[in-house]
């Protein structure tokens, strides 16, 4: 059987509400356990010093961001959130 019939003929549920509390409950193991939401920080701080460096002296960013095989949005976000960037 193809299409819709073998979803209701299967005894599969597609519903998810009961994915919600999971997910919450997760969640909030993970921020009882000290982990933070999100993904992970790509640059290092030395790779953030020789971003600033490099824009300082003129570099373009898409250029900086290819040679730290970053995404140019993630060089500028990263920036951005830096206190310290210029």
């Amino acid at each position: 059987m193809h299409g819709i019939g073998v979803w209701r003929d299967s005894g599969v549920s597609r519903d998810s509400g009961s994915a919600e509390p999971r997910q919450a409950e997760g969640i909030a193991l993970a921020k009882a356990a000290g982990n933070e939401r999100g993904q992970a920080r790509t640059l290092t701080a030395d790779q953030l010093a020789q971003a600033r460096a490099q824009i300082a002296a003129g570099v373009p960013k898409a250029k900086i961001a290819r040679d730290l095989d970053v995404d140019r949005t993630m060089l500028y976000r990263t920036l951005a959130a830096d206190p310290d960037s210029p």
